[in-house]
């Protein structure tokens, strides 16, 4: 299937201008992503639920059937293993992705907290989805093209949510959730039915919706100030440091339980040493390792991700500060090609956010 549709979509140029174009475009109308490279697993078991908090920071039990929420995996040192989402489909069933460059560490550190779990006596067990492909359908327009696909009432489901549901004749994994910022549900399909429901989807949009590369999709999620793993968030970077604290959820930052509980709980209390912001700047635009300095020249941190808005038509980043330097408004020098250009550090997102929440 992930050949097919890379035949489908190569008429699609992965040139930087056309992916800012698409870009705009995507938040005009739709746009639909072949993200089959991303691991999708379920787990399985009476106490999935108990096994999981182990590994993330979520509150995992407080979550109704059918929602999820952005997690994240720690190490011992509190330091982010990889970023999911993670959806309780009921009590004893948890479905969750990652990212496909962490899919084997992933999958590696998951096994082996689960052979310890199991060997004193809990009840979990795991599949790895490898017979599905996932599509990300995100904009304006996805709900009511997708609606034209599936008998169910698509109004009901909120940002968030998961179904298992028939679309275009395939049972599918339905989540309203994304990585743009925009509108939009990603679509765990059968590989064999994928195909045929991307182009059942690019067919009823009547050409509003099209293809786009993974180009454009990082200039959508950087304009919605979310973290790239492996640029924005890395082993050494803690959920706290990284923005994310919003993510620990109430319970566990009293009772803790999960890897590297002790360093996030503790920088929690007393704040952490630096802190993921947002910057506009002056001049080309910064990329990743770009030195941040504050005003008279002293190195203060580092860009992890930049580039040219296309929606904004201005230069937008993120990176990493000393707490105390990272309040909206401070003023920054972020050298580019040996160069000093001037920069401002400014609240995420820097394009506001349209998720579907109940008004």
């Amino acid at each position: 299937m992930r050949g097919s549709l890379w035949q489908l979509g190569q008429s699609i140029t992965r040139r930087l201008a056309q992916a800012d174009k698409k870009a705009v475009a995507r938040r005009q109308n739709g746009g639909l992503f072949d993200v089959s490279h991303m691991c999708g697993l379920s787990l399985k078991g009476k106490d999935s639920v108990p096994f999981l908090e182990k590994l993330v920071i979520a509150d995992v039990a407080g979550l109704a059937p059918g929602t999820g929420t952005l997690t994240v995996f720690t190490n011992e040192k509190g330091g982010a293993i990889d970023d999911s989402v993670i959806t309780k489909v009921k009590d004893d069933h948890i479905y969750l992705v990652v990212n496909a460059g962490c899919r084997d560490k992933d999958l590696a550190h998951i096994e082996e907290h689960m052979k310890a779990f199991k060997a004193k006596g809990g009840n979990v067990s795991w599949h790895i989805h490898d017979e599905r492909s996932l599509l990300a359908l995100q904009g304006p327009l996805a709900a009511p093209v997708l609606q034209h696909l599936t008998k169910d009432d698509l109004s009901k489901i909120y940002f968030g949510e998961f179904r298992i549901l028939d679309i275009y004749g395939a049972t599918c994994f339905l989540t309203r959730t994304g990585y743009t910022g925009e509108d939009g549900f990603e679509i765990s399909v059968p590989s064999e039915h994928a195909v045929d429901l991307a182009k059942a989807i690019l067919e009823k949009s009547e050409g509003k919706v099209r293809l786009i590369g993974l180009g454009a999709r990082d200039s959508l999620r950087l304009e919605a100030g979310l973290c790239l793993y492996g640029n924005d968030m890395e082993q050494h970077t803690s959920p706290v440091e990284a923005g994310l604290t919003w993510a620990i959820g109430k319970r566990r930052r009293v009772e803790g339980g999960f890897l590297g509980a002790e360093v996030i709980l503790k920088q929690l209390e007393e704040g952490p040493s630096i802190r993921r912001v947002g910057f506009i700047s002056t001049g080309p635009p910064p990329r990743s390792h770009s030195e941040i300095q504050d005003e008279k020249g002293n190195k203060i941190g580092e860009i992890t991700s930049g580039g040219f808005s296309p929606c904004l038509k201005k230069n937008i980043a993120m990176g990493y500060v000393k707490s105390g330097l990272h309040k909206a408004g401070t003023k920054a020098k972020i050298l580019v090609r040996g160069r000093a250009y001037d920069g401002v550090v400014t609240k995420m997102p820097f394009v506001p956010t349209k998720y579907y929440k109940p008004s």
